[in-house]
């Protein structure tokens, strides 16, 4: 690798971004734009600049920017807030790629592709680009909005969804049919590995960082989590995997923990300049003769992605019950086809079976796209409310009453939905260990007894196979001590018999699936042994409590986040919890000193530590303040921690229009006869309430007098405001 080349390649893009970004500032366009037409000017393809040396050096660094930026949107969304919008998700992501891939084909063969070119093309133009909407949400500040995490829960489920499509892709095109086999294989991996990487990650990860806190300062915490997120996207290519996969469960599994807003402060930089260059990297992809030369298809199939997405998005919304607004708002972000589209086209190929002319037409209606997306974002709002003002009172009657329906539905579940969610994982991840246990023994140990032990080979690796999984086979089929404590109502009878039935019934399969497997002739004397090994765990009420330790403690550190913010499980005296609360903008004794904020007399807790950035203040005193940011170490009672908490946490509202901070300036008015002002003072005129301006000075004939409240306003008089200029115009 030319090191040179590398750095000046890196440099070059950087400069010419931050040039191009600035301006688009100024003009007030979304940055990722900007860094889309800074790399068109940065690449071959734009003759009027130097271009890069090597095009291979700015795809190296892209790829690290796509692992950054996946990582850092998993630590916004972690493994249980995917699970609560998965339901939703699932069906929306179902929606568009099915309507997406039959919209695709059709175009195809409008024009006059094949059928497999026709299939890949649907492929292509049916999943939306996760690190460009990340992007464009987080320039416009549109994270914390609902219909912002529901898009992102889509893109994850799209993202799983595309591993599964390349695979049915592959095989249509090599064999000229679905080889279901292979299919099932690939979801069973998936499924596999990311239940393990979830199991071990949580189990293991929360409780090492814990170990390690005094020792994770700003610098440490960047190291670890960098490795962390670098290690399981390298494990994750290992697995037959993507890079990005891995960055995304590894940030999922950090964002469970105490320290996700530590760690997300320190990669934002990391993120950020990489990121950029990811962006920049799409822009070299535009080809100004494969536009002019293919300007008809490309025009057709980038109005296809922008109608359909917005089309089956919002469709696919609106049938899982969400409301006409936040379904309008999803439908619009989803409109562009980003890197699985790239990463589709390379299949096909290099399978060869991909027209050379689809893949620069696909390219140029994913920058096309790329480059509408923040525009159709900002139309959402504006498209909802046209919606809502011509669409017929009876439909409009139609779409509420499906949502109430959808609700209470829902509710009507929700015994059903407790039992599933409380048993389905626990059986889920036990299946997993059981069977990767069963892998091991098949690919590894009995192999290795085959030249060890002759004869009794089969039956020796059968017992120890049955031994480790005894203990999981136990705790699979029994409740753990926490669920048994539970009230058993007579709404959930019926979930309970039918988990039970269930679980006995997954058990028994492993064991049957062992014999199969590892089959011996002393099959009768193996069964025996499993069977009173089986007995002896059963009645084993040691190992059923360590079991339950394991369940609990991995729950604990599932929750872990959830857990310190509440001081649930965090007891120190009687009924007394110590909780851990990250001050919000919105909190109503942000800026006060403790001893003003009245938290003692109106909550009934106790401050007893500020962490403030890496600087932490014991005991505080009351002359201390509360600024947004900190975490606030307090002791109460549930009920008093609770009622604190949402006040604590609370953000200030987003509005749809956010003022700009530079058009504050120092403007004056000249007041004549009938100026509202004449006659008072800056006190008495109301000047910041009705006009957001204040007074700075005075001039009156020669004389320039300094602002202050007495000052009573004159005919004659000119007044230095400070303000936004438009609304101080209104006084002239």
């Amino acid at each position: 690798m030319n090191i040179e080349g590398l750095i000046s390649d890196l440099a070059f893009i950087l400069i010419l971004g931050a040039v191009v970004t600035v301006l688009f500032k100024w003009i007030k366009q979304p940055v990722v734009l900007g860094y889309i037409v800074a790399g068109f000017l940065a690449s071959p393809h734009f003759e009027y600049l130097p271009s890069v040396t090597t095009e291979e050096n700015i795809d190296f660094w892209a790829q690290i920017g796509i692992v950054v930026l996946l990582f850092s949107l998993g630590l916004e969304f972690s493994f249980k807030k995917l699970l609560n919008s998965g339901g939703s998700a699932v069906v929306t992501a179902t929606i568009i790629i099915t309507g997406m891939m039959c919209a695709g084909f059709t175009v195809g063969h409008l024009l006059h592709f094949n059928h497999i070119n026709c299939l890949f093309l649907g492929g292509m133009l049916s999943m939306s680009s996760t690190t460009i909407i990340i992007k464009a949400f987080t320039d416009m500040g549109l994270r914390q909005q609902k219909f912002a995490s529901i898009v992102l829960a889509v893109l994850i489920v799209e993202d799983l969804f595309a591993v599964l499509m390349m695979v049915l892709l592959s095989s249509i095109a090599i064999n000229n049919t679905v080889e279901g086999s292979e299919l099932l294989f690939s979801v069973g991996k998936l499924v596999f590995f990311l239940i393990i990487w979830f199991l071990v990650g949580v189990y293991v990860l929360p409780s090492l960082l814990n170990r390690i806190r005094r020792f994770l300062n700003s610098e440490t915490l960047l190291v670890i989590s960098m490795g962390l997120c670098l290690g399981m996207a390298v494990f994750s290519v290992y697995c037959g995997f993507s890079l990005a996969l891995g960055a995304f469960v590894m940030g999922s599994i950090l964002a469970g923990t105490s320290y996700a807003e530590r760690i997300e402060h320190v990669v934002t930089p990391v993120k950020d300049l990489f990121g950029s260059v990811f962006f920049i990297s799409v822009g070299m992809m535009v080809r100004p003769d494969i536009l002019a030369g293919y300007w008809a298809p490309i025009l057709l199939l980038s109005a296809v992605v922008i109608t359909g997405m917005i089309i089956f998005g919002s469709v696919g919304m609106l049938i899982t019950g969400q409301t006409l607004k936040v379904a309008i708002q999803s439908g619009f972000s989803l409109t562009q086809i980003g890197e699985f589209a790239f990463i589709i086209a390379t299949l096909g190929m290099s399978l060869g079976v991909l027209d050379n002319t689809i893949y620069p037409i696909v390219v140029a209606v994913s920058v096309i796209t790329t480059f509408t997306t923040p525009y159709f974002i900002k139309m959402s709002l504006p498209a909802y409310r046209l919606v809502e003002r011509y669409l017929p009172k009876r439909l409009h009657f139609l779409i509420d009453r499906y949502q109430k329906e959808a609700d209470r539905s829902d509710a009507a579940g929700r015994p059903w939905g407790r039992i599933l969610k409380r048993y389905l994982w626990r059986t889920a991840i036990y299946a997993v260990i059981l069977s990767g246990i069963l892998i091991i023994s098949e690919k590894y140990m009995t192999p290795y007894l085959t030249n060890f032990a002759g004869e009794w080979s089969r039956l020796l690796s059968l017992a120890v196979t049955l031994t480790a999984m005894s203990p999981f086979l136990l705790a699979l089929m029994l409740p753990t001590s926490s669920l048994k404590g539970e009230k058993n109502s007579a709404e959930e009878r019926i979930p309970r018999l039918v988990m039970m039935i269930f679980r006995f019934a997954v058990a028994l399969g492993f064991v049957v699936a062992v014999f199969v497997r590892i089959y011996s002739s002393k099959v009768g004397i193996a069964a025996i042994i499993s069977l009173v090994i089986l007995l002896l765990f059963f009645f084993s009420k040691r190992l059923r409590d360590s079991m339950g330790r394991i369940e609990n403690k991995f729950i604990d550190n599932l929750n872990e986040r959830e857990l310190r913010r509440s001081g649930r499980k965090n007891a120190v005296v009687h009924d007394l919890h110590l909780a851990y609360m990250t001050v919000g903008s919105g909190c109503p004794f942000v800026g006060e000193r403790l001893m003003d904020s009245d938290i003692r007399r109106i909550y009934g807790v106790n401050v007893v530590g500020i962490q403030r950035d890496t600087r932490y203040i014991p005991i505080p005193n009351g002359r201390t303040r509360i600024y947004p940011g900190d975490v606030i170490s307090i002791i109460g009672t549930d009920d008093q921690i609770s009622a604190m908490l949402p006040k604590v946490e609370a953000q200030m509202p987003e509005t749809e229009h956010t003022a700009d901070p530079t058009r504050i300036k120092l403007t004056s008015i000249l007041l004549g006869n009938n100026s509202p002002l004449i006659g008072k003072t800056p006190q008495t005129s109301s000047l910041r309430d009705t006009y957001n301006a204040l007074v700075v000075a005075v001039d009156r004939g020669e004389e320039h007098i300094d602002s202050r409240p007495d000052l009573m306003f004159m005919t004659g008089d000119i007044v230095w405001l400070v303000g936004d200029p438009t609304e101080i115009n209104q006084l002239k």
